[in-house]
């Protein structure tokens, strides 16, 4: 894969963020944007204990979708003093996926406060993400196509991103927001998944208090390099093209996949991964 280090500024106004990297979408990692908020001093796996210690959690690992899953449905389910001990104690592939804060834990808005970058963020949406140390998420992109401003906290975060356009040289799973679970993008075959060689990307690690602006759409796999975790806000996609996808992802594929589900079981899952073959091959013989 052709990956590019991520722009890193150390602060960023509105009216740069817009020009530079939100018109033109392009990440970049910001360094000392947060500096001011109690988060930035308090936010660890010991604070998430002491004030979250009492909630279940879901938990995710690394196994391939299965067709009786349902839809972003957890894997298993912890008190969150239980998982921080484990993140802790042992390298885990449990993580923590799209959990609502602001929902489950209202005290700790008064620790970060909505960033004005000249979008308009969805306030009910704050999602935390755990992970222990070498669990990763699937090479994905988010139902929704929105912009992603990634916080992380305690410790180091490798993400590699892709734009929509990659696509081709993805091993995309048709009907789906996934590649091929079964390609390590931390050390990728080329003998195997041949297209990779032509995907232009981007690659970064994100420390304590970093931000990362995702665009709108982008592929994303994260990888913790030591147990931590992330809170993500975003803005809905500007794009017409990105918004239309988004509105077609929640209201059709994700009810058709699932409806495919229940009707095919199993078959559905393995034609789905047998088309991400098929058509990457198809595409990387006509390039």
């Amino acid at each position: 894969m052709n990956l590019q280090e991520i722009p890193r500024v150390k602060t960023l106004s509105k009216e740069a963020f817009i020009k530079q990297y939100f018109k033109p979408q392009k990440p970049v990692v910001i360094e000392r944007f947060i500096e001011d908020w109690p988060a930035y001093s308090k936010w660890n796996l010991d604070y998430m204990k002491e004030v979250a210690g009492e909630i279940t959690v879901p938990l995710y690992d690394d196994r391939p979708v299965d067709y009786k899953d349902g839809f972003n449905e957890p894997h298993a389910k912890m008190k969150m003093a239980d998982y921080v001990d484990l993140l802790k104690a042992e390298p885990t592939k449990y993580r923590i996926f799209l959990w609502n804060i602001l929902k489950e834990v209202p005290q700790l808005q008064k620790d970060f406060s909505f960033p004005d970058f000249g979008l308009k963020l969805m306030k009910g949406l704050p999602m935390l993400f755990f992970g222990g140390k070498d669990s990763y998420t699937f090479m994905h992109y988010d139902i929704d196509l929105a912009n992603i401003f990634h916080f992380h906290f305690e410790g180091k975060k490798q993400c590699l991103l892709f734009d929509q356009k990659q696509n081709k040289h993805l091993y995309k799973v048709p009907h789906s927001l996934i590649t091929r679970e079964d390609i390590d993008f931390a050390n990728p075959d080329y003998s195997k998944w041949p297209a990779l060689k032509k995907a232009q990307g981007w690659i970064c690690e994100l420390n304590h208090g970093e931000v990362l602006y995702m665009p709108e759409g982008y592929w994303h796999y994260m990888r913790y390099i030591t147990p931590g975790f992330s809170m993500s806000l975003r803005a809905i996609a500007r794009n017409p093209k990105n918004l239309s996808k988004a509105i077609y992802n929640i209201f059709v594929m994700r009810n058709v996949d699932n409806l495919m589900r229940r009707l095919k079981g199993q078959h559905w899952i393995d034609w789905k991964n047998n088309r991400a073959i098929i058509n990457t091959n198809k595409n990387l013989i006509n390039s």
